[in-house]
C-alpha cells in the first residue's frame, strides 16, 4: 500500500521546493523541457553511471544521492534500462545496504558485469565491524535484480574505493579499483573470488598525467577506473583531479599497462565537483554517462546521470565532450500499441515512483499539472482509443493525452476514479482522435488537491483502417503464432534474446538468402496504399545485410517491393530497420507474402517488435 506518511510527505515537499527555489541558471534549463533530454532521469537524483549492454537493451546501474544531502549519503543502487537512448524505464531497487548485513553506510559507485547467465554487481560499502571501505558482491539472474549477497562478506578491502570489472578476450577477468591508488586483482572464473594478490598499478606522470601543487599526488588519477578494450586497444577513463573532477584517459596494450596519458574527455563543468565515466557501445554508436549536478537543487552531493553520443577519432583517440541538455538522438522510435511501462519515461515533471503490486514499479504521487513526456511515439495513420492501468486511493482524476507538449494538441482525456486503493489496480479507457504520424506524447495529470491516482502501464489501440499493425503477433509474444517459413529453415520463440518484451523469433537453417520468417498479406492490403515498417533484426552470427520485402503477385506477375532500405546486422546488438513504401498492382490480386531476407548469404535471423502499418 501506498503511504502518506509524514515522511513521505516531506520527501516530496523538498522535492517540490527544489524546483521552486532553484537558481535562475536552472530555472532556464527547465524553461524549454521539450528540448531537454539529460539527465536521463528527473524524479529521483543518481549519481555513478555503470552502463551495460544486454539482449538489445541498455542498462544503467547508478548510485542514489538522497533529498537534501550535505554529504554523499546514499543507502540503496538503482537501475534503469532503455531500447531508444531516449526513453528510460525505471526498475527501481534491486539492491541496498540491507543486503549485505555486515555493511552499514555508503552504498557507492558500483559496476554491474555478466557473465555465464549472472550479472556481478561490484560495490563499495563501509564494513561495521572495522569502519573500513571494502568492496562486496550482489548476483542476480536478471539484469533488474533483485540482487543477494554472493558471499555473505567482503570480496576486498584496503580501504578504496570505485570497482570495476572487465573481461579480456581470453576469458580472463580483472576488478579495478581505487582512490587514492590504482589496484587490480585477476578474478576466478566464478567472479567472485581471485587468485594472486592485490597489485598497485603505478601512477606515473607518463601514464596518467601531471597534477600539480599537490606532491602527495603527483599524477592526475582520481577515482572511478572505466577499462574496456577496442581494436586491439585497452582503454582506462578515469575522474581526474578533484575537485572540481574532469574525466580523462590512457591507454595501454595490455590490461594492466603500461599505461599512457592521451588527454581530457570532458572538461570540469556543471554543479558536481565529482563526475564518473562510463562508456559503451550501442545500435552502432558509442555513448559516453557522466553526472552532474544540473537539476533542480543538485550540486555535488545532489547528483544526475547524464548521457552523450560520440564518434571515436580516425586514431580510436576519444574527442573532448561537453555536457548538453539535449543528450543523443532517440534510436528508433517507441510503439504504443505493446503494452508501455508508466515508469518508462523521458522526462517526468512531478511525478514519483514506487513498487507496485503487480510486480515492477509504477508512477506515483500525482498532482494536478503532473505530466510524463515519452519521446518518439510511432502513431502511424491513428489511434482510436487509449488503456491505462490505474489506481487510486482518493478521487481519482483525469489522463489528458497531448501531443509535442504539456499543453499540446488534446487527442483524448482518460477518467479516473477512485478504487478503494492505491494499489487496487483496474483498467480505464477512453477514446483517441488526431494521433497519428510520430510525435512525442505527454500524459498530463489533472484533478482536485492532493494525490490523484497511480498508473502502472498503457497502450493505444489503432483504429479500423487507420493503419495500425497489419501483421499478427508482431511483437512475438504469441511465440510464433501467424508466422510461417519462406523457402526453408525452422522458426522457433527464443527467450535468451530478445529486444522488448520477453520474446524473439529466430529462424535457422535457411538454405537460400530469400529464405525468411514470413506472413500472408493478400487479404490485408489496399491498392495503392504507403505502408510504414519496422522491425529490429539481428543475427545469430555473421554480419548479413537485411531487408523486409513484400512479393506481390497479380494478374501472374510478381512483383517485389523493398520496404526499407537494407542495414548490415551484426550479432552483438539489435539494429532497427524503417522505412515507407506504396504497395500497388494492376489486375487481381492473388497472392502478398511479407518476409525478411538477406541480400545474400544464410545466416540465422532473430526479429522482433515487427510492424507493418
Amino acid at each position: 500500500m501506498k503511504l502518506a506518511s509524514a515522511l513521505l510527505r516531506s520527501a516530496r515537499t523538498r522535492r517540490r521546493l527544489a524546483w521552486l527555489v532553484a537558481p535562475l541558471m536552472l530555472v532556464t534549463f527547465f524553461a524549454a523541457p521539450a528540448k531537454a533530454d539529460n539527465p536521463i532521469v528527473q524524479h529521483i537524483y543518481t549519481a555513478d553511471p555503470a552502463p551495460l549492454v544486454h539482449n538489445g537493451r541498455v542498462y544503467v546501474y547508478t548510485g542514489r544521492d538522497e533529498d537534501g544531502s550535505t554529504y554523499f549519503t546514499m543507502n540503496e543502487w538503482r537501475v534503469f534500462s532503455s531500447t531508444d537512448m531516449s526513453n528510460w524505464t525505471d526498475h527501481g531497487v534491486p539492491m541496498n545496504l540491507g543486503t549485505f548485513a555486515w555493511a552499514d553506510a555508503n552504498a557507492w559507485a558500483g559496476h554491474v558485469i555478466e557473465r555465464n547467465g549472472q550479472f556481478y554487481w561490484y560495490v563499495p560499502v563501509r564494513q561495521r565491524s572495522n569502519g573500513q571501505m571494502v568492496i562486496g558482491v550482489g548476483v542476480s539472474s536478471s539484469p533488474t535484480g533483485p540482487f543477494r549477497d554472493a558471499l555473505g562478506r567482503p570480496l576486498l578491502g584496503n580501504g578504496e574505493i570505485d570497482p570495476h570489472a572487465f573481461i579480456d578476450d581470453n576469458g580472463q577477468a580483472y576488478l579495478y579499483w581505487g582512490n587514492p591508488n590504482l589496484w587490480y586483482v585477476r578474478l576466478n572464473p566464478d567472479m567472485i573470488s581471485y587468485s594472486g594478490g592485490l597489485t598497485q598499478i603505478p601512477l606515473t606522470t607518463a601514464g596518467f598525467g601531471t597534477r600539480t601543487g599537490n606532491p602527495s599526488r603527483p599524477t592526475l588519477y582520481e577515482e572511478g577506473p572505466w577499462v574496456y578494450k577496442r581494436n586491439g586497444t585497452y582503454y582506462n577513463i578515469f575522474a581526474a583531479e578533484c575537485c572540481g573532477e574532469f574525466i580523462a584517459y590512457s591507454t595501454a596494450p595490455g590490461p594492466t599497462g603500461p599505461w599512457t596519458y592521451r588527454g581530457t574527455v570532458m572538461p570540469r563543468q556543471g554543479a558536481s565537483f565529482t563526475n564518473h565515466p562510463g562508456i559503451i557501445d550501442y545500435a552502432g554508436s558509442s555513448y559516453f554517462f557522466y553526472h552532474n549536478g544540473a537539476l533542480p537543487g543538485g550540486g555535488g552531493f545532489t547528483r544526475s546521470v547524464a548521457v552523450e553520443r560520440f564518434s571515436y577519432n580516425a586514431d580510436g583517440s576519444i574527442p573532448v565532450m561537453n555536457m548538453t541538455t539535449a543528450g543523443p538522438p532517440q534510436v528508433g522510435t517507441l510503439n504504443p500499441y505493446v503494452t508501455q511501462e508508466a515508469e518508462t519515461i523521458n522526462w517526468g515533471n512531478g511525478i514519483e515512483t514506487e513498487a507496485s503490486s503487480e510486480g515492477g514499479m509504477n508512477v506515483g504521487f500525482i498532482e494536478n499539472g503532473d505530466w510524463i513526456r515519452v519521446r518518439g511515439v510511432a502513431f502511424g495513420t491513428g489511434a482510436s482509443s487509449f488503456t491505462a492501468r490505474v489506481a487510486s486511493g482518493s478521487g481519482g482524476g483525469n489522463i489528458e493525452l497531448r501531443l509535442d507538449s504539456a499543453t499540446g494538441p488534446l487527442v483524448g482525456t482518460c477518467a479516473v476514479a477512485g478504487t478503494g486503493g492505491w494499489q487496487n489496480w483496474t483498467n480505464t479507457t477512453c477514446n483517441v482522435s488526431g494521433a497519428t504520424g510520430t510525435r512525442d506524447l505527454y500524459l498530463r495529470f489533472t484533478g482536485g488537491s492532493g494525490y490523484l491516482f497511480n498508473i502502472n502501464n498503457w497502450r493505444f489501440t489503432a483504429g479500423s483502417g487507420s493503419g495500425g499493425n497489419l501483421l499478427t503477433n508482431g511483437n512475438i509474444e504469441s511465440g510464433t503464432t501467424g508466422w510461417s517459413v519462406f523457402g526453408s529453415g525452422t522458426l522457433s520463440a527464443n527467450t535468451s534474446v530478445v529486444r522488448g518484451g520477453t520474446r524473439s523469433l529466430l529462424h535457422t537453417g535457411r538454405t537460400g538468402s530469400w529464405n525468411g520468417p514470413s506472413q500472408d498479406m493478400t487479404s490485408r492490403l489496399t491498392n495503392g496504399r504507403t505502408y510504414t515498417t519496422t522491425l529490429w533484426v539481428r543475427s545469430q552470427s555473421g554480419t548479413p545485410s537485411v531487408r523486409p520485402t513484400l512479393a506481390v503477385t497479380a494478374n501472374g506477375t510478381t512483383n517485389y517491393v523493398q520496404l526499407t532500405p537494407a542495414a548490415t546486422v551484426n550479432a552483438n546488438g539489435w539494429t532497427q530497420l524503417t522505412g515507407t513504401a506504396t504497395v500497388s498492382w494492376s489486375g487481381t490480386l492473388s497472392n502478398a507474402r511479407f518476409y525478411v531476407e538477406t541480400a545474400a548469404g544464410t545466416d540465422s535471423l532473430y526479429i522482433d517488435d515487427v510492424s507493418f502499418q
